[in-house]
């Protein structure tokens, strides 16, 4: 059972090396465990690949089922880069080019233009940023 502070998925080994093991998940929808889901089409299934650094002294091997956790504050991170952020930086760029531009064309671009500059700029640190999120097999 997870603590209160960590995110929990249970995932399968696929490959081991000295420096990572490579760990599938599956994410499940919140209609995934509905009985009805064969007849609706909504619920989705999406498989992810997880690099985990490998721990010397784990007895694991490739197929084998394992629990993948990271901290919950991780996650919240992750939202805040993804999520909020950006859509303030559109927010605030519309809001303040809006009383500048005459043109909303304009404003609407040059908006999108800074969330992709935004965008960008995370993937650029994305090095940086994978050491930051750092996952564990228990």
């Amino acid at each position: 059972m997870a603590k209160r502070n960590e995110i929990e998925h249970t995932g399968r080994i696929l490959e081991m090396t000295p420096d990572f093991t490579t760990v599938e998940i599956v994410v499940s929808s919140a209609c995934s465990s509905c009985h009805a889901k064969s007849l609706c089409g909504m619920s989705e299934d999406k498989e992810k690949i997880i690099m985990v650094p490998t721990d010397p002294y784990a007895e694991y091997k490739p197929g084998d089922q394992v629990k993948v956790k990271t901290k919950m504050s991780m996650g919240l991170k992750a939202v805040w880069i993804s999520y909020v952020i950006p859509l303030a930086v559109l927010m605030i760029l519309i809001l303040s080019l809006s009383s500048v531009l005459e043109s909303q064309l304009l404003c609407g671009l040059a908006a999108i233009g800074g969330v992709a500059v935004y965008y960008l700029v995370i993937w650029l640190l994305r090095g940086r940023l994978q050491n930051e999120f750092s996952f564990y097999i228990e």
